[in-house]
């Protein structure tokens, strides 16, 4: 079973200030054009997007250098509410490994922040990625030091994922972004591959 954990991008959530995806037509079959093409005008990091290392990091790997395996393979879903510690972290982990699930793709289901704590957890333990369903990982009003503490040891950050109708547990993860050279992040279509 393929489960889309995507956002639709015209009609995505959008961090406080970011500017919202806009398309527009500029060839329709309707007006006698041979096709319909359409231009999109977006930010990186509108709707379901990842972030690179040089999203706060000048010399951080852009997203076009983030190795792919990061966005790929055993996940685990975990369902928490509120501030995600560096106790709740380890108890994450714990959970994961024992749903026979790798530990380095960790998705956060639920309206959680992830704490310093709870993210230096994470970067010492080898995890490649984290996944939430906010724009941002750390707290909307103060972001930058959550984002420091994981992109300084690269762990990447798949946000904006939508969550709800996944019950906690071992899944596969697919969650390429788009080869955009020089950027500091981009859009991804999420998706979840379950056996059952």
């Amino acid at each position: 079973m393929i489960i889309d954990i995507s956002q639709e991008v015209f009609g995505c959530a959008v961090f406080p200030g970011d500017p919202s995806p806009a398309g527009k037509r500029i060839m329709s079959i309707a007006d006698g054009d041979v096709c319909n093409l359409t231009s999109i005008e977006m930010c990186a990091h509108n709707g379901t997007h990842v972030d690179s290392p040089f999203h706060f990091y000048n010399d951080g790997k852009t997203i076009d250098e983030v190795p792919l395996d990061k966005f790929v393979g055993p996940c685990y879903v975990a369902e928490h509410n509120g501030d995600v510690t560096a106790s709740d972290a380890d108890g994450i982990l714990v959970r994961a490994r024992n749903a026979g699930s790798s530990a380095e793709r960790i998705l956060l289901k639920g309206k959680c922040t992830v704490t310093e704590g709870a993210a230096g957890v994470f970067a010492g333990n080898n995890v490649k990625l984290i996944g939430n369903e906010s724009q941002t990982v750390g707290p909307e009003d103060a972001p930058a030091a959550v984002h420091y503490i994981l992109l300084k040891a690269e762990v990447v950050l798949l946000e904006g994922i939508r969550l709800t109708d996944v019950p906690e547990g071992a899944y596969y993860l697919c969650a390429q972004p788009l080869n955009l050279a020089g950027i500091d992040g981009a859009p991804c279509r999420a998706i979840l591959i379950t056996e059952q």
